[in-house]
């Protein structure tokens, strides 16, 4: 056997001689050697030494072959090692007590070494396939304990044959608890009583519920707590007997995160339905502010698009009991709802202030001081504002944060540009603030043009803004009446469809 691996053998024989003998033999093939000279020192050495095939004497003193046979057997082991009997005794009762002692081969005395060594090459074959096969087990339990999820068989009673670690983990017991019980431990009332019934009503012909199919079930933790799983089961057969093989995963955490997940969305819905109130009556008391009965003056025509729900643009109209006009446009800093708020009080102050027939230079004043005293820093009010007699045909403005205003004539030339020499309302106090107007008159068919800033930087797909030049290209040779309706068309061509990223807001204010 020069060559082949070496097994380690051991040797026992109460005569020395012979012991001698069959070491140096077996030393001569390659194999390594453990000695032992009665069953009481074999069951010893085999014990603490890791054997691959035990010769045996049969008649030894303190403890005879057939004794140590029957101890050696019956120390449990992961792999099988074979014993082969010694004996000068040759006959059959010899043989088969010994067999059934648990030896797997017989010698006879002297004994013929070519026959053993025979033997020993059988054995050594025997033993690699054996290893091989635990091997390859070894590296399949590795995979089935490394995978998440528990691997459970069981027979066509229901009763656990194997499981991997992941087993353990999930459900809490260890595999020597689990192994030869039924697998219903596993499952919580009221499914338990009747898991029973499944198996038998499915083994009996019925048609299967859950075989070949994944599911979601109720599962049962040892220290009794229930966790949601999924199931699926694999019918196989092996030694033409029926195997279960289940495979569980818990998914308490992805329960646990859809859970959460409904929670806030549940939660975000009310956020959302409560925000939706808020806005809807806000919306409707700036509506209410907005939109009063100054505005339907016959003079006037105006536009106002926000860009989110709520405009920080505004306009506002009125007439005094005296019959003067007074017309503003403001921009108040930002978008939407703050910006809308912050443009309240303007208003307010605005329509008490007309129907007091009060002067533009009062209004200016009085705007600017209610801004500084109650906008917070960074927050103001751009404006223009106006005012007209009529029957003397004079007329104020001033501007303050928005762009130009325009006096054009009735062939949409500017006649005059009210420049924005201001500053915006609530910045700085009415001691720095610059509160006269600029006084004008007009010819007949003249029109005032306000506007803010996001009309002029309504920008089109190509970045290109629309600009004063837009603003007069679209006024040019244009008569009064279709002078309005003219910017908004230009306005709406330069778009091209997009969306200005600012609230746009137009007045035209006819002069008589």
């Amino acid at each position: 056997m020069a060559g082949h691996i070496s097994l380690k053998v051991l040797a026992v024989d109460d005569n020395r001689t012979n012991l001698h003998i069959l070491q140096v033999f077996l030393k001569k093939l390659g194999h390594q050697v453990i000695l032992a000279e009665n069953g009481e020192e074999a069951v010893r050495r085999f014990a603490s030494e890791e054997i691959d095939v035990v010769l045996l004497d049969i008649m030894m003193p303190i403890m005879d072959g057939f004794e140590a046979s029957r101890q050696i057997k019956a120390m449990s082991r992961e792999r099988w090692t074979p014993i082969i009997l010694l004996s000068a005794l040759n006959r059959d009762e010899n043989l088969v007590e010994g067999l059934e002692a648990g030896a797997d081969d017989y010698l006879t005395k002297p004994i013929n070494f070519v026959v053993l060594e025979a033997k020993l090459r059988s054995v050594h074959r025997t033993l690699t396939l054996q290893q091989q096969s635990i091997d390859t087990a070894r590296r399949e339990q590795a995979v089935a304990d490394n995978i998440i999820d528990a691997i459970i068989t069981i027979n066509d009673r229901g009763i656990i044959s194997s499981v991997n670690r992941a087993a353990e983990r999930i459900f809490g017991w260890r595999s020597e608890e689990l192994v030869g019980n039924n697998v219903k431990m596993l499952v919580p009332e009221p499914h338990r009583s009747a898991h029973d019934g499944y198996i038998e009503n499915y083994t009996g012909g019925g048609q299967p519920k859950i075989i070949g199919k994944e599911r979601e079930v109720e599962a049962l933790h040892k220290d009794g707590h229930t966790f949601p799983a999924t199931l699926g089961v694999t019918e196989v057969f092996l030694d033409n007997k029926r195997m279960f093989i289940g495979l569980v995963r818990d998914i308490s955490e992805r329960k646990q995160s859809e859970h959460k997940l409904q929670e806030n969305a549940r939660l975000l819905q009310a956020y959302y339905d409560q925000t939706q109130n808020e806005q809807q009556l806000a919306q409707r008391l700036m509506e209410k502010q907005l939109h009063r009965k100054g505005l339907q003056d016959k003079r006037l025509r105006y536009k106002v698009i926000p860009a989110e729900n709520f405009s920080g643009d505004i306009v506002a109209a009125n007439r005094s009991p005296e019959g003067r006009f007074y017309a503003l446009l403001a921009d108040a800093t930002g978008h939407g709802l703050p910006a809308a708020i912050s443009a309240l009080p303007v208003l307010a102050i605005f329509y008490r202030l007309a129907r007091l027939n009060s002067s533009l230079r009062e209004m200016v004043h009085e705007l600017n001081q209610q801004l500084k005293e109650s906008m917070p820093i960074g927050r103001f009010v751009a404006a223009t504002l106006v005012c007209l007699d009529e029957e003397a045909k004079t007329g104020e403005i001033w501007v303050g944060g928005t762009p130009q205003a325009f006096l054009f004539d009735r062939w949409g030339r500017p006649s005059r540009v009210f420049e924005s020499d201001n500053l915006a309302l609530g910045i700085i106090g009415n001691e720095e603030l610059d509160c006269r107007p600029v006084a004008f008159t007009w010819e007949s068919e003249s029109q005032l043009v306000l506007c803010s800033d996001g009309l002029l930087e309504a920008s089109n797909n190509q970045g290109e803004q629309f600009e004063v030049e837009g603003l007069l290209a679209a006024t040019a040779n244009t008569s009064p009446h279709i002078r309005f309706a003219n910017i908004e068309s230009a306005l709406a061509k330069h778009l091209q469809d997009q969306v200005a990223t600012d609230d746009v807001s137009l007045m035209v204010i006819d002069c008589p």
